[in-house]
């Protein structure tokens, strides 16, 4: 019996995904349980698994393609079986741009299958990582870019991003996948082969502007931001911090990690402290429930990552409980993931507090938006050298200034402010978390 293969929700907050690639082609054997598609989700790149065991007989959303959670985006039924009374309705309607040409061209091709098949494993050989590998069957469908726009040139995510990344212009890479679509190894080799790279101010092409889809990362950043600095009272607390005793904790600490490998960020320092301040503030350390407060009596900390499409929070759980070295290795680890889009859900959700760091861009202070259900976020500026006034005498200090957002349904200004005083007094005094 056929099986529709439904766009999952892989992440709490999905609502919809994009194909990134699909591991498996038209026509290939598949097990339940089996790894059918990577899903690009609001916050990471996940595994699409099958459900029902047979032949994957329809691709119905194409790589680069979208479709909300529910619906229809492939087929698996047995090899002969009839499956055109599952392809109209919601199956139909979630096909991407350019489905009904395929199903028109669908009776020609399948009698050149065997030739495609063998031109396949030959294109494939030995490139692993290529996400289109086992796609050319569909060439047909894909119409050939005219290289005049960026815009308007068939890549797959993958490729555009690594091209990005890379500084290449997609206008000057010959495409090897499907249509002449642009593919991953596509762009290694031009690479390799030192293609001029695009010019960083120059447009790329005559138009006036340029319409940037959107990711599904910032599709919900930017409704997050509505449901947040919207109904959500913010008001904000800013303090300056004399950081010195910090700089010379963290030489101390570096000094005597030197051996191991390993080294302590001023962020590492600020996480930390954060925790041990909200571990004596658990008012602040808090959800918004509508009808009710919850107070958490453990501290998971959210870490604001920034990553192409935006931010995405890691969660340091049981922060207050770890040392600086335990913080520091699992913010390296869950960071890099977190660019990779390769974090698990539950390894960016649950937090009960967040913080941001802009300073090493340059940032002296900003205000960061509240993210729900949490009560407050605090923003971290950059340090400066900066003459400061002690008792009648002019003395030149490092100084950082730090700006805590507070949900005011949850935490009142006095609370805050108490917050910032047990945080300022761990951070100006590194002996005094041992009190």
């Amino acid at each position: 019996m056929a099986t529709k293969v439904h766009m999952e929700a892989l992440s709490p907050t999905m609502e919809e995904g994009q194909i990134v690639k699909w591991m498996k082609a038209e026509g290939d054997a598949v097990s339940n349980g089996e790894v059918l598609a990577e899903i690009e989700t609001d916050k990471a790149t996940m595994e699409l698994v099958a459900r029902g065991e047979g032949v994957l007989r329809r691709i119905l959303v194409q790589e680069g393609g979208t479709a909300p959670v529910g619906d229809v985006i492939a087929l698996i039924a047995g090899e002969d079986e009839d499956v055109s009374e599952f392809e109209g309705g919601d199956a139909g309607e979630s096909a991407d741009e350019g489905e009904e040409e395929e199903a028109a061209e669908e009776a020609p091709k399948k009698g050149k299958k065997d030739d495609e098949e063998g031109d396949e494993e030959a294109d494939e050989e030995g490139d692993e990582d290529d996400e289109e590998a086992g796609d050319d069957r569909a060439a047909a469908k894909e119409p050939a870019s005219d290289g005049a726009d960026d815009r308007r040139i068939k890549a797959s995510p993958v490729a555009r991003r690594l091209a990005e990344e890379k500084g290449i212009e997609l206008a000057r890479v010959e495409g090897t996948g499907p249509g002449g679509r642009i593919v991953k190894r596509d762009v290694e080799q031009a690479a390799k082969e030192g293609v001029p790279a695009a010019a960083a101010a120059a447009p790329d092409s005559d138009a006036d502007y340029e319409d940037v889809p959107l990711s599904q990362m910032r599709k919900t950043i930017a409704k997050r931001l509505v449901e947040s600095i919207g109904p959500v009272p913010h008001f904000f607390l800013t303090r300056e911090i004399d950081m010195t005793r910090a700089v010379e904790a963290r030489k101390r600490i570096n000094a005597m990690l030197e051996d191991e490998g390993v080294r302590i960020s001023f962020n590492d320092i600020v996480l930390k402290s954060t925790a041990m301040a909200l571990a004596r503030h658990p008012e602040c350390n808090a959800h918004w429930g509508g009808d009710h407060v919850r107070r958490f009596n453990r501290v998971h900390l959210g870490v604001a990552v920034a990553i192409e499409d935006g931010l995405i929070t890691p969660v340091v759980r049981d922060a207050d409980r770890k040392g600086l070295r335990q913080i520091a290795a699992e913010v390296r680890e869950m960071a890099g993931r977190a660019r990779e889009k390769k974090l698990k859900p539950e390894e960016y959700t649950g937090a009960t507090f967040s913080v941001s760091n802009l300073g090493m861009f340059g940032i002296d202070e900003f205000t960061a938006v509240i993210n729900p259900p949490e009560a407050g976020i605090l923003a971290v500026g950059g340090m400066v050298e900066r003459a400061v006034v002690v008792e009648d005498e002019l003395e030149v200090q490092t100084r950082m200034k730090i700006t805590m957002s507070c949900d005011h349904r949850v935490i009142d200004g006095a609370q805050g402010a108490r917050f910032l005083q047990t945080l300022a007094a761990i951070l100006e005094e590194p002996l005094a978390a041992l009190v």
